[in-house]
């Protein structure tokens, strides 16, 4: 899916069949079956090329890209395969509210999560909701689907750092809501 030109500084990326790729300047599009999704890439030592079902990522500089250059190029390397995923399969995370002190009662209010009685506490924890990620609540199960990984995860932080634990023992408080999988791996 990668290859590695090393006498030229670039990157060739192989596009699957069934999305389209569209680069203008240092923003580049992926469209697929479940939607489409652009990024911005403000590195302009790079250049990007389409053609024939690859994506070419290419350095700026007539020798070798120093070492810092090729490192951000597979970076963006991999935010692009990750945006032929999420287009193609998307992403999912799974999270788990645990307690053992008070039953923790979990709802959705527009983008935000609401977590009641976390703890005992008088007034609700708020978690944010990032725009194109869909939260399902199961009782004590949430579940968080999208096709931007970034999005995805990020709002999965928002709720597990909600539920964070202050001033209190870590051994003895285990509450709150945590990740248990990611994308069909647990971490």
């Amino acid at each position: 899916m990668v290859e590695e030109n090393k006498h030229h500084g670039e990157l060739v990326l192989t596009v699957p069949e069934d999305l389209e790729v569209q680069v203008q300047e240092h923003e580049i599009t992926v469209k697929g079956g479940k939607g489409q999704l652009t990024k911005s890439f403000k590195e302009d030592f790079i250049d990007y090329e389409t053609g024939k079902g690859r994506l070419r990522i290419i350095a700026h500089s007539k020798r070798h890209p120093l070492r810092k250059q090729k490192a951000i190029m597979g970076a963006i390397a991999g935010h692009i395969k990750n945006m032929y995923k999420g287009v193609t399969e998307g992403y999912t995370y799974r999270m788990k509210a645990v307690y053992s002190h008070f039953p923790m009662k979990i709802s959705q209010q527009g983008n935000e999560i609401i977590i009641g009685n976390f703890l005992g506490e008088k007034y609700p924890r708020k978690a944010k909701i990032l725009e194109g990620v869909t939260v399902k609540i199961d009782k004590q199960d949430l579940t968080l689907e999208g096709i931007d990984k970034d999005l995805v995860a990020q709002t999965a932080a928002n709720i597990e750092q909600s539920t964070k634990i202050k001033k209190l023992d870590p051994r003895v408080f285990q509450d709150g809501i945590y990740i248990i999988e990611k994308d069909g791996r647990k971490p």
